[in-house]
């Protein structure tokens, strides 16, 4: 018999159900709310996220967080701000301007990469969090003070910032056919993946397609990290390029 008693130290009587105590729920904020989203996010993608999914993780209804965000859109925003947050900025140095936005380009791929498909947040709108504009302020900033023209230095800035999120969008991508695929591990995904490019290309026709079979190891042997830097610096080399000279 499972001794029940009361405040008193009085038992209870024993048909009385015994009540687990309750547990306080933490104070609905902006904060809780996005922190919840990000968990969300990283482990499941972002389809997976909704405001009912969000409301769901922390047993409330879906009501309860419009009042303190207006809906999935601005949501998206303040994940996308979140991550961004955890890119350390150095003090601007335009003298140095290529070799600091390569080191800026390198760490944001590395931070969205960490997030799931966070980076599909950036790729429909203009992100205007504080610490998106905080990495826009300090990328517009190398290039105008190192002396390109604003108007070019706004294009330049776009371009590259796409550069980053497309990149990292596409290895998101790989991430959830991974999932899907049950591979536990990037390494022998991708193995198997490029294993079965290889052997498509090797059944086309030669007479057809003479440098893609001629070529395949070529084709394929470049791994995502270094086909992204080298892009970059196909990027950097060009805006370099566009700098006055002089």
């Amino acid at each position: 018999m499972v001794d029940r008693k009361g405040a008193d130290g009085v038992p209870a009587p024993p048909w009385r159900k015994t009540r687990k105590p309750v547990q306080p729920r933490r104070q609905l904020n902006q904060d809780l709310i996005v922190e919840t989203g990000m968990r969300i996010l990283d482990a499941e993608g972002l389809d997976a996220l909704s405001m009912r999914r969000v409301a769901q993780e922390l047993d409330t209804g879906p009501a309860s967080l419009y009042a303190h965000v207006a809906n999935k859109e601005e949501l998206l925003e303040l994940l996308y701000d979140r991550v961004l947050g955890e890119i350390v900025l150095p003090e601007r140095d335009p003298g140095r301007w290529k070799e600091q936005l390569r080191a800026y380009a390198l760490e944001a791929h590395r931070v969205l990469g960490a997030h799931g498909d966070v980076a599909r947040a950036a790729l429909a709108t203009i992100p205007t969090g504080e610490n998106s504009v905080r990495a826009g302020e300090f990328m517009y900033g190398l290039l105008v003070d190192a002396g390109m023209p604003p108007r070019e230095a706004a294009i330049a800035l776009d371009r590259l910032s796409l550069y980053i999120a497309g990149d990292a969008y596409e290895g998101s991508l790989h991430y959830a056919r991974m999932r899907a695929a049950g591979y536990d591990n990037r390494e022998d995904y991708f193995n198997a993946f490029v294993d079965q490019i290889t052997t498509y290309y090797r059944a086309l026709p030669a007479e057809q397609f003479p440098h893609v079979t001629k070529h395949i190891d070529d084709l394929v042997d470049a791994e995502g990290e270094e086909r992204f830097r080298y892009g970059l610096d196909l990027m950097l080399d060009g805006i370099e390029a566009r700098m006055p000279k002089g």
